[in-house]
């Protein structure tokens, strides 16, 4: 058999593709919000693309309520690092839209500051505990006593930022889980 090649579809995915068959089974109604959906995620990572790349430029963004702009914006202003990678183990680490740690501008004498902020561009209100993973994540990966540091944590969705209040016994207790899985995971590969 000769097959056909289609070297422009290399590491693509199709919407309908068999992998996700779900499709199979939609109406009309539903097979449309599904790709609706699937479009506002193509958008939301290539907004990311570009806050990042704003932000590495320093080029800050018209000084108005828009999610991303207020987003861009305040991590030019915190001198913020985008898209880090977290890393404990091969089975826990995720990549981090903006991150900062260093002595506390407000007060440089007492502990550092952890900030975290992330990026939303969908209209369901997000939750904080992805932000507590990677403050844990980064804890395990540099060492740091989650007691022994403060936080600034923010979600910026829907033209608003949302700040979190950080208790350092719930970034310990999701350390503690990520340890005990990572441990359980690496069992589970040794069968």
């Amino acid at each position: 058999m000769q097959w056909n090649q289609h070297y422009d579809q290399r590491d693509k995915h199709a919407f309908l593709s068999a992998s996700k068959y779900h499709w199979i089974r939609y109406d009309d109604e539903k097979l449309l919000d599904a790709f609706d959906k699937h479009m506002d995620a193509a958008l939301g990572t290539r907004l990311h693309a570009f806050a990042a790349e704003a932000i590495n430029l320093g080029q800050l963004l018209p000084n108005n309520n828009l999610t991303l702009n207020l987003y861009v914006n305040d991590c030019i202003g915190y001198r913020m690092d985008v898209e880090r990678i977290l890393f404990y183990s091969i089975n826990a680490f995720g990549t981090c839209d903006a991150i900062w740690f260093g002595p506390d501008p407000k007060d440089p004498t007492g502990p550092f500051l952890l900030r975290i902020f992330d990026l939303k561009n969908g209209v369901t209100l997000a939750k904080v505990d992805q932000l507590m993973v990677y403050a844990a994540f980064f804890c395990l990966e540099y060492k740091v006593r989650p007691g022994e540091i403060q936080y600034d944590i923010r979600i910026y969705q829907n033209d608003e930022v949302a700040y979190f209040d950080t208790d350092p016994e719930d970034i310990a207790y999701i350390m503690d889980r990520i340890i005990s899985f990572d441990k359980l995971i690496e069992k589970a590969k040794e069968v």
